[in-house]
């Protein structure tokens, strides 16, 4: 069997940058844990940026790997990590420093699309095929956030919403348990699934906004616009 070296070239790229991506969100849960005097994160070694600290080996490693090398990116494109264990006994100020953990995750990934978008109008109008990697590591953190913002549990969207109403821990992961099959749903069906990826299209316009105003050239290459 042929096996097309472009093919294996992109999806592994793919897969790094998934894998690099998902370990800097679960970082900054981490880092926020931490930062907020809960050592928790720290003793499980997870105030790390190295990947293998937060690799979840069905999330991070068969799901993606299936999906990029076996159905060729024809299934839903999910992934995820480890989850950060914290203690909220911990925690000063439980309500405020637990929207912040939660929030913090989302947060790293949409600085790293930042920091990829400054970078790549530094370079890529002189070196025009890192566009795409660009683009890709854009759109992949800018996806990672929208999807993790959404207001379900067990998503950070939902640990979020779960302070602002005060939800009680019980009810907490008995909705999780229904929102996995929630999720699951939404990224299986043509509607939802095209309306998580209409909200990701519209926040990476900023991200192309800014490139343009940085530099126009690269932001053609990049956004094509």
């Amino acid at each position: 069997m042929d096996i097309d070296p472009n093919f294996l070239r992109d999806g592994l790229i793919t897969f790094i940058l998934l894998v690099a991506s998902i370990a800097f969100h679960e970082w900054g849960h981490a880092i926020a844990a931490d930062m907020l005097g809960d050592d928790t994160p720290m003793a499980d070694g997870r105030v790390t940026l190295n990947p293998m600290a937060h690799i979840d080996m069905f999330g991070t490693i068969i799901i993606p790997i299936l999906n990029i090398f076996v159905f060729g990116g024809g299934l839903p494109f999910i992934g995820w990590g480890k989850p950060v264990v914290t203690n909220p006994s911990n925690h000063r100020h439980r309500w405020r420093d637990e929207i912040l953990i939660a929030a913090a995750g989302p947060a790293c990934n949409l600085l790293l699309a930042l920091a990829a978008v400054v970078v790549g109008c530094l370079f890529v109008a002189a070196q025009p095929r890192f566009a795409e990697l660009v683009r890709g590591i854009v759109v992949m953190n800018v996806g990672l956030a929208v999807f993790n913002l959404l207001p379900i549990p067990p998503l950070d969207g939902g640990s979020i919403l779960r302070r602002i109403v005060g939800m009680s821990e019980e009810a907490y992961f008995n909705a999780s348990r229904w929102g996995s099959l929630i999720i699951f749903l939404m990224i299986n069906f043509s509607a939802t699934a095209g309306m998580i990826a209409g909200m990701v299209a519209t926040s990476c316009y900023p991200y192309a906004i800014l490139c343009r105003l940085i530099n126009p050239t690269a932001c053609l290459l990049i956004f094509h616009l």
